[in-house]
């Protein structure tokens, strides 16, 4: 192997047991490795972020199957490419046409492939950063199968820098000692490829020096990144997600923008951020604005459907939208109380008039007796009882005090004004 082969070419894994992480496909008993061992390998789309390992795989399988092997870059080719790697699949059998960034053909390209995918002249792989639903039309789609691969955690990509340092024709003869390792991780954002690269940048830059040390800071000044280092797994996660749980909870959107950026450029799981979006929407702002929960909910699903970098700006929106809605915790408090009287007085028991009654011994035992069918009463409300006895008038829910929780709070006076006290 020569010495100007970039690292993450001299490492390309050669077999599906040396890929670093997507072991959900690769591990014996995965779909992947099923379909090798057969040899019965489907035309497929391999749908994940950048630098996890879908150029690999697809290399891997050709490599392991014997078959012909074809490449081409959805950039820089279109429908008189793929014509010609199908008539040259005509002379053969079993060929592999890899597509890269598939997602970037248009339909008249993506429609050129139906044909030969369908009578096996090709076996198609498709790689795409792009949700796939999306961007393959549903011809083509429905003759694939669709495979997500997963970002690379932090373990992963420990795992790739210790391997690179130990298994590497060249890294391996030279005394490299990782001292830090955030920047490298934090700069490459789960990218195999671009950690590779940049690891190799880095040791070229100190190639004069018998020792060579990998600080954060060296990698930043290589780099001519200065970021922000963020532990994903220490106290500062936990630190900053409370910042921007806090700045939302005091309606600052500027502040919440800043700490959801701190977040991103760290690498933080976008889902994560999004997750706390949700259980903010219900714990802090609630009825006062139930359409909250809708969009921090839409949020979530937009995110996991997209990905970063294009979710930051929907993470964005979501923040700020959160951080300038009218707030209450009530619901939150209503059912923290409600659980505490649970703890307190134990299995209460069910008032007979609203208990379910559906055989002839329990209506004989009064279960279900004198209850009223509240839709047949004057503004469908009866007014009985629905609380256990000894819990009689206990006032959970308080409404906030804002313009949404103003009119709940006038519907529970009209209705209970000789009850509850709101």
């Amino acid at each position: 192997m020569i010495e100007n082969t970039p690292l993450a070419e001299r490492l390309r894994p050669h077999s599906l047991e040396e890929l670093i992480g997507q072991e959900h496909l690769t591990h014996a008993g995965g779909i992947l490795q099923i379909a090798l061992s057969n040899g019965l390998i489907p035309s497929m789309i391999l749908w994940g972020p950048p630098g996890v390992g879908k150029t690999s795989i697809a290399q891997i399988i050709a490599s392991q199957t014997a078959r012909p092997f074809f490449t081409l870059n959805a950039i820089n080719s279109g429908v008189k490419e793929v014509r010609e790697v199908i008539e040259k699949a005509k002379q053969t059998k079993h060929t592999i046409l890899f597509i890269d960034e598939i997602h970037r053909f248009n339909k008249s390209q993506q429609d050129a492939l139906l044909h030969a995918v369908e009578k096996g002249i090709i076996t198609l792989i498709g790689a795409t950063t792009e949700n796939p639903s999306f961007e393959v039309n549903s011809a083509l789609l429905s003759r694939c199968q669709v495979y997500i691969l997963k970002a690379l955690r932090l373990e992963d990509l420990q795992k790739l820098i210790k391997y690179a340092l130990t298994k590497d024709s060249i890294l391996s003869q030279l005394k490299i000692n990782i001292q830090e390792s955030e920047a490298l991780i934090s700069i490459s954002g789960g990218d195999a490829r671009k950690l590779l690269n940049l690891i190799e940048l880095v040791v070229n830059t100190q190639s004069h020096l018998t020792n060579i040390t990998i600080t954060n800071k060296l990698v930043q000044q290589v780099a001519q990144i200065n970021i922000a280092l963020y532990d994903k797994n220490g106290e500062q996660h936990y630190d900053i997600i409370s910042a921007f749980i806090k700045s939302m909870r005091g309606s600052d959107p500027n502040a919440a923008v800043y700490w959801l950026a701190r977040m991103l450029i760290g690498g933080e799981d976008v889902k994560f951020i999004a997750r706390r979006m949700v259980i903010f929407a219900s714990e802090d702002i609630g009825n006062a604005n139930p359409n909250a929960l809708l969009l921090a909910n839409t949020t979530f699903d937009a995110v996991h459907k997209i990905g970063y970098p294009e979710s930051r700006i929907i993470l964005s929106q979501c923040a700020i939208y959160l951080a300038t809605s009218i707030k209450s915790n009530s619901s939150y408090l209503a059912i923290d109380k409600a659980i505490a009287m649970v703890k307190s007085q134990g299995n209460l028991s069910v008032p007979l008039h609203i208990r379910n009654a559906p055989t002839q011994l329990m209506k004989e035992l009064n279960y279900g007796k004198n209850y009223q069918y509240d839709h047949q009463n004057d503004m469908n409300f009866s007014g009985q009882e629905f609380l256990p006895s000894p819990i009689e008038n206990t006032v959970f829910y308080n409404p906030g005090q804002n313009a949404r929780e103003d009119e709940i709070r006038k519907f529970l006076k009209v209705r209970w004004k000789n009850k509850y006290k709101y």
